[in-house]
């Protein structure tokens, strides 16, 4: 028998059971919520300002999560973030059709919600990093060379080392562009912190020094560590079998196919048809793969594995299931790891459905999560039988949300504890977790 109570408005289900940069890039903060009173509690933080905040891990892409970013700040800055590489869509795919090597728009997403505003010149720095060319070619391509020529209002609040240091890395994108002269490449819409953090790889030839440059550059809190799943300069292409055993490659054409729009395109949202059958399985394949002959396994960032081992808590975030959480859970090791843990495990819910998740219950996220991490549709012999609820164990909800959630199926999984949380209906994106909500319901479960 299910119990079901009200908890500070929330509806609760439970069972009776390297490199040195200039001083001010290394300011950090720490916060801590209250939990039921929607704010941060300074009296709370004041007297337990010795006690280190929770540590967690979360599993997300680069838009579901975001919303949240600032308001997990208050709680904790001690934040793993785990996010995909395998992104094939609007500026970065230009990116990587000319240059090559990995996706970067989730986490240069990711570093832009992480980084200081706290300033003036912090502020004026994630202007710039945030910068989208204008969608017109040729604007975009004028607005481009005012902003690399250092002659853009964007500078204006900029301080000279930070200048130096951002234009010297979008100087090298544009040199490595103009290298390329058989690849003409599309400024049209582009990303600015997409350039920045393009031209810093390739420079460094190291995915992971970029991350740190950029992360100091927009001044991320120190113990928050932006992690790309697979630490690679190879570009990584991610392909899906459905259950009537069709093969799609690339994120971009399983999730929103954008039909060569280079515009933003909102996954949640887009007006794509649905898929002809639900999604059996993601998986990586060689860049010019087609077919399951051509499957690939990339190793796991050893950083991720490092975190899974002592963070208080792992979350699932909301967003794109196949194509922004799965990618980072089918890695070898990821599964083993997780299960082996006794700390919370929440997966937070989506409110809507998407072209990805078409009809599917509560019960058919988790199920879905938990095949990825025991690889159960892939090769045999590395396949793993652990059951669902040793990879979670407390769901999320958000209230009003479209997604059914069936209990009797989530308790036979497993899962007892179900816990609803207030959600706002956003025009563009319906109906969302309430940012502060959701965190102080995080703040209860781990602390």
């Amino acid at each position: 028998m299910m119990e079901i109570c009200l908890i500070g408005g929330l509806v609760h289900y439970k069972a009776p059971s390297p490199l040195s940069l200039h001083p001010p890039l290394f300011r950090h903060h720490h916060n801590s919520t209250s939990l039921m009173t929607g704010s941060v509690s300074a009296e709370r933080h004041s007297s337990s300002s010795t006690v280190e905040p929770p540590s967690l891990l979360v599993f997300s892409g680069g838009t579901g999560f975001n919303g949240v970013v600032e308001e997990l700040k208050k709680l904790t800055t001690r934040v793993a973030h785990v996010l995909p590489v395998s992104d094939d869509g609007g500026s970065t795919a230009e990116i990587v059709r000319v240059l090559g090597g990995p996706a970067v728009g989730d986490i240069r997403s990711r570093c832009l919600r992480l980084s200081d505003e706290s300033t003036s010149e912090a502020l004026a720095v994630r202007r710039l990093l945030g910068h989208r060319l204008p969608i017109d070619a040729h604007k975009a391509k004028k607005d481009w060379y005012d902003i690399v020529e250092g002659n853009h209002s964007l500078w204006d609040e900029v301080s000279r080392p930070y200048r130096e240091t951002i234009r010297a890395f979008l100087v090298y994108f544009q040199n490595e562009i103009l290298r390329r002269p058989s690849e003409r490449f599309c400024f049209s819409n582009g990303s600015i912190g997409n350039f920045f953090f393009a031209g810093a790889r390739i420079f460094f030839q190291s995915l992971d020094a970029a991350i740190f440059l950029f992360s100091r550059v927009s001044e991320i809190p120190c113990d928050s560590l932006v992690l790309p799943v697979i630490s690679t300069n190879d570009r990584l292409t991610l392909g899906c079998e459905l259950q009537d055993k069709t093969i799609i490659r690339g994120q971009n054409e399983i999730s929103h196919p954008a039909n060569g729009n280079m515009q933003t395109v909102d996954k949640r949202h887009c007006s794509t048809s649905a898929l002809k059958s639900k999604i059996k399985r993601v998986f990586y394949m060689s860049s010019e793969g087609n077919n399951l002959l051509h499957e690939v396994f990339p190793p796991v960032n050893p950083s991720v594995l490092e975190q899974l081992r002592s963070v208080d808590c792992i979350v699932y975030a909301m967003g794109s299931l196949f194509t922004s959480i799965c990618p980072s859970l089918v890695l070898l090791g990821v599964g083993e790891i997780i299960s082996s843990r006794s700390c919370r495990k929440v997966l937070l819910l989506n409110g809507a459905q998407d072209r990805e998740t078409s009809g599917f219950t509560a019960s058919c996220f988790v199920t879905a999560i938990a095949d990825a991490l025991n690889r159960t549709h892939g090769d045999s012999n590395i396949r793993l039988k652990n059951p669902p609820g040793y990879y979670i164990n407390t769901l999320l909800v958000p209230k009003d949300g479209e997604i059914v959630v069936d209990l009797k199926q989530l308790s036979e999984q497993g899962i007892n504890d179900v816990r609803v949380v207030e959600s706002v209906r956003d025009p563009k994106h319906g109906i969302l977790f309430h940012p502060s909500s959701l965190i102080n319901t995080l703040a209860g479960l781990v602390e």
